[in-house]
């Protein structure tokens, strides 16, 4: 398994059409597939993925065999705190850890007391690989994304250990 940053138009191309993939088989029982289209169109499209890097947020993709199966996004929130916007593996991969590989490739040099993220309350599955991974439920949050539809999410926390 390889893990790069993400930059080039084709890597972007590549990454909206795992993403397409991915939400496809997963969301719809989640939140049903008219919010899975509009949160796709909103967060997925070639021209959004590109401002959400030149807003500061870093893409992380890994790779089997030269094909992208993974991605973790992420920015800086405030000194030493982080939000994972995306992170996401093909669902044909799970448990074979690259979702634990993609957080390595891109929290191995960067210096963290915590790290947040959001996850629909549904979404059992990704909950508990997130339990299992240290996080923990800071609070529940529902979001008005638009066009009549809400994320309803818990808002997720890892710290790290103080060594002081």
């Amino acid at each position: 398994m390889i893990y790069k940053k993400v930059s080039t138009p084709d890597e972007l191309v590549e990454l909206s059409k795992l993403a397409v993939r991915i939400w496809n088989v997963h969301y719809p029982p989640i939140i049903g597939q008219l919010q899975v289209e509009y949160m796709l169109g909103k967060m997925y499209s070639i021209v959004n993925l590109t401002e959400q890097i030149n807003n500061g947020h870093t893409f992380i993709a890994g790779y089997e065999d030269e094909r992208m199966v993974g991605f973790l996004s992420f920015s800086k929130t405030a000194e030493k705190e982080f939000v994972i916007h995306k992170w996401y593996v093909d669902t044909r991969l799970h448990g074979k850890g690259i979702g634990r590989g993609l957080f390595y490739a891109a929290f191995a040099d960067v210096d963290y007391n915590a790290i947040r993220l959001t996850v629909n309350r549904q979404n059992i599955q990704a909950i508990n690989f997130y339990f299992k991974f240290g996080f923990t439920i800071e609070k529940i949050a529902d979001f008005d994304i638009g066009n009549g539809f809400f994320m309803n999410d818990f808002v997720m926390l890892l710290k790290r250990e103080s060594n002081e």
